[in-house]
Parts: structure tokens; C-alpha cells; sequence
């Protein structure tokens, strides 16, 4: 049998999260910035990003990951993030799989220790660490971009709750941040519909009031999704919480979302709630936890920024070699809307 296309991937999760990392079959992707990569696949690429995505090979919760070329001259490779709308700038949880399967399928060298990984994304350079004991990669911790408050107490009129108030912090992307007992329910897989519904409501409202202009990067310029918290516990050296982010068309995060845990710790801190000591134990929906911290402080434009560094593991769960048979009437697959 002829196919049309054979793509070989690695199916790997980062605390239920999935990724799907493309290691070969895709087309060369040109572009001298990750940014212009990533106009190049939108543009050109996007049917096969859709059939490795969607359903009937994906599903509506797919998120993945496109290896490049680097773009910078000590890079060790740059990656494109994708999700079931399109590409995204900045996914923590991609990087910490991304950064075990480098080194566990040799295609970094690794030492026992502590290894660095530099990897050119399209909100900039991500600096992942890599802990290998007796030849297994135990942790991976990265270090974003700058992240900062972006806007705080923006109020949002919500469908049948009325207002509430909601912050916006940048950690590679822009999220809106809302205290969830504010919409009286709780970050539970049992209330997980009707935080898609008022996440994807929250994002949309906030997207059609607010411009999004990154004071270094303004080819970011969009809100990735609405990320619900419960109140923080502090705990002395570690303060408690546990959170949910909906994100491109109602998808729902089962990690704790990396980046996004990265822009709770610039949040809390720049509010005065998190000390430099301290570290934030980032609870996700299904109970897989993330771990962040200030690093150090630093400037973006007119914005007080932090440098943050998100903890977490990942796990391969298989090997795949996706396949398009030219006379599939799917060739992109399909998304049925809310599912």
C-alpha cells in the first residue's frame, strides 16, 4: 500500500498531559526566526498538523511538538508547540518531555548530573536542566522567559455570575488569571465542563477589551487561555495550591500547565503573596504537581519581570508511525465542537 504521508512520532505525557513529539516525516521547515517557522507552518504545514492533532489519530485534548533546526548559533534545537487550534508560543509541560526524550533517546548526550538543554522557542530561549542518576533523567526543571504582570484586577462580566476580577501575567504567553471561588466552583474533574465553558467565555471577553502588545517580542501579541486557582495555603518553605488552564478551542489542561505554573509564581510574588524562599506547589486537576520558584528579578520594558524556574517529569508512553492512505476522505481529520 502507497501513503501519502508516513509521519513516526513519540508519544510521551507530562502529569497526564500528552505530547506528541514529531521525529521525522514532516516537511523541512524554513525560516530564519522560530517566529517566521511558525508563520511558515500555519501557512503552508497546517493540514498535517491538523492530521497528526485531531481525531481520528489525535483528539481534542492532543498537544505536540515540532523539532527544528535551531535558530540560534548555541541552540540545541528549536521545537514548535501545537495544540488542537494551532501553534502556541511557550509550553512548559512540551519542554520537560521534550527534554527527557532528548536525552533519553540519545538525541543529546547526556552525563550523570545535572544537564543543561538550550532550546530556541517561539517566545525566546528556554534553559532546561536535566537531572540524570544511573543513567535516567529523575527531574527536569526549565527556566522561562521573563514573566510579569500584565494587567491586574481587569473585571470581567461573566454570564450568569456577573463580575469578577481576573489578572493578566505573561510567562511565554498571555494568560488571564481568576480566582475560582469567584465562579463558585472548584478545580475538580467533576466541574471540569463548566470551566471550559466559563474559561472559554473569560478568554474571549478579556481577548475582545484587551491588546496584547509583549514589550520585546511583539510578534506575541494574543491570549492563550483563562487559568482558574484555588487560594493558595502557605506552608512555610512551600505555599499549596492547585489550579486548571482552558486554553486554544475549550481544551483542558491535565498538568498543572508548566508555563503557566511559571506565570503563578510572577504573579504571586509581584502581589507580595510568594516570597523569594519560597516554593509554589502547583496542583493540577487529576493531582500531578508542579514545582516553581523565583530565580531573580529583572525588567522587561516598563514591567518589573522574574525570572522563574517550573519542576516537573515526563514519561514515554509509545512509539507511533502515523500513516495517510490518498484515499482517506480525512486527510486533516476533524474536531467535533465541544468534545
Amino acid at each position: 500500500m502507497k501513503f501519502k504521508h508516513i509521519i513516526t512520532c513519540v508519544d510521551a505525557h507530562t502529569g497526564g498531559e500528552p505530547l506528541r513529539i514529531v521525529t521525522s516525516g514532516f516537511p523541512p521547515i524554513p525560516g530564519k526566526t522560530i517566529l517566521e517557522k511558525r508563520k511558515y507552518v500555519l501557512e503552508n504545514l497546517d493540514h498535517l498538523r491538523k492530521m497528526i492533532m485531531l481525531e481520528p489519530r489525535g483528539h481534542s485534548g492532543m498537544y505536540g511538538c515540532l523539532l527544528c533546526d535551531p535558530v540560534t548559533e548555541d541552540g540545541d534545537f528549536a521545537v514548535l508547540f501545537t495544540h488542537n487550534e494551532g501553534l502556541s508560543s511557550m509550553c512548559g509541560h512540551a519542554v520537560i518531555a521534550i527534554s527527557k526524550i532528548a536525552i533519553e533517546m540519545g538525541m543529546i548526550k547526556a552525563h550523570e548530573g545535572i544537564n543543561t538543554i538550550k532550546i530556541d522557542a517561539p517566545a525566546g530561549r528556554i534553559t532546561s536542566f536535566a537531572e540524570v542518576k544511573n543513567g535516567e533523567v529523575e527531574k527536569i526543571s526549565f527556566r522561562n522567559v521573563p514573566c510579569f504582570i500584565y494587567q491586574r484586577d481587569l473585571k470581567i462580566n461573566v454570564d450568569g455570575i456577573g463580575e469578577v476580577k481576573g489578572d493578566i501575567a505573561y510567562c511565554g504567553a498571555f494568560y488571564v488569571y481568576v480566582d475560582v471561588t469567584q465562579v463558585n466552583l472548584n478545580v475538580t474533574p467533576e466541574h471540569a465542563e463548566q470551566l471550559v465553558v466559563l474559561g472559554t467565555e473569560i478568554k474571549h471577553k478579556v481577548a475582545a477589551v484587551t491588546k496584547f502588545v509583549h514589550p520585546a517580542e511583539p510578534g506575541i501579541d494574543w491570549l492563550y487561555g483563562t487559568i482558574f486557582y484555588e487560594p493558595l495555603k502557605d506552608q512555610g518553605e512551600k505555599v499549596l495550591t492547585r489550579n486548571v488552564c482552558i486554553f486554544a478551542e475549550g481544551q483542558i489542561d491535565r498538568c498543572p500547565t508548566g508555563s503557566g505554573t511559571g506565570g503563578r509564581v510572577a504573579l504571586h510574588y509581584g502581589k507580595g503573596e510568594l516570597r523569594l524562599d519560597q516554593i509554589l506547589v502547583n496542583d493540577s486537576i487529576i493531582h500531578t504537581p508542579m514545582e516553581g520558584k523565583v530565580i531573580s528579578e529583572t525588567k522587561v520594558g516598563d514591567y518589573d519581570a522574574v525570572i522563574t524556574e517550573v519542576s516537573g517529569t515526563a514519561h514515554i508512553m509509545g512509539f507511533n508511525q502515523l500513516v495517510l492512505d490518498p484515499k482517506d476522505p480525512l486527510p486533516e481529520g476533524f474536531r467535533i465542537s465541544g468534545s
